[in-house]
């Protein structure tokens, strides 16, 4: 008799296995709930249960401990996409922020450029540089001599007259503000018409309307514009009705014809993005109805 070999043996086995298999399961399936083999799975879940309790409760950390690197994992993937996309937020805020401002500027640099002679001519320019000095008293604009810019040109901003030209290359522009000390500007208050000049406040923020004669009744909140004067072929610098500011606080020297009113300026001159230098002024215009832009 010849004997079988292991393959052989293992084959034999298994089918054995699987046929003992088949016919539990089919009397399992078919035996009352209170079957033999029912209560022999009963018995052996309730023999197997503390010792599945027992390697759940060991291998518990080792669990624990995987699902939190994962998560750690997930996080700094999370944290990273969410850093740069906070960064890219701010970029779009920041430049949304600056757009409004530009637009305002040139909103209200338009209402200003309305008081302006029909015939007058300007030329827009972008700020590209602030003097260091505390109070900005220059600015640097993209915009020169081949633009049609000239030295002494006036220039006015968003809120009212930033100031003139001093300087020019082909390309930019050096503009003397209203605040720097060579400043000098005639000027009249409405609607009284009372006329003066207009200098810079040394060490303050504001400008001085010097001049004003001692009877001349001001008040807090009067308009102050270029008065534009015209005396043969001698004229202003500026053209008429151009907004400055207004009237502050009104002092007067008794040792003096004169009184000395403090301007508070319409325009911003610590925040100028944009100017318009009028390059021809135009014919002469009324001051009807002039106001704060």
């Amino acid at each position: 008799m010849f004997s079988r070999s292991p393959v052989q043996r293992r084959r034999a086995v298994l089918a054995v296995l699987l046929a003992v298999s088949l016919v539990l399961l089919t009397i399992y399936f078919s035996e009352p709930v209170g079957g033999g083999l029912h209560a022999i799975q009963r018995g052996a879940g309730e023999a197997l249960s503390p010792l599945e309790e027992g390697a759940s409760r060991a291998f518990k950390p080792f669990s624990d401990l995987a699902g939190w690197v994962g998560d750690v994992a997930d996080a700094k993937k999370q944290n990273k996409q969410l850093k740069t996309e906070v960064k890219g937020l701010r970029g779009q805020l920041a430049e949304l922020a600056t757009d409004k401002r530009e637009a305002e500027q040139l909103r209200s640099l338009t209402k200003v450029s309305g008081n302006l002679p029909k015939d007058a001519k300007t030329v827009t320019a972008r700020v590209i540089a602030h003097s260091p000095t505390v109070w900005y008293s220059t600015i640097q604009i993209d915009k020169g001599r081949n633009d049609g810019l000239r030295v002494n040109q006036p220039v006015i901003t968003a809120g009212g007259l930033a100031g003139k030209v001093v300087a020019t290359t082909g390309g930019t522009a050096r503009v003397a503000l209203i605040t720097d000390a060579s400043s000098a500007v005639s000027a009249e208050v409405m609607p009284n018409g009372v006329s003066g000049i207009v200098k810079p406040e040394i060490g303050g923020k504001d400008l001085i309307l010097d001049f004003i004669p001692k009877g001349a009744h001001l008040h807090r909140g009067q308009v102050v514009v270029t008065s534009g004067f015209r005396s043969g072929e001698l004229q202003s610098l500026f053209p008429r009705a151009i907004p400055i500011g207004r009237v502050g606080a009104v002092n007067q020297d008794q040792l003096e014809n004169y009184q000395r009113v403090r301007v508070k300026p319409y325009a911003d001159l610590r925040e100028i993005d944009f100017v318009q230098v009028v390059t021809d002024n135009g014919s002469a215009s009324t001051v009807a109805g002039v106001g704060r832009p």
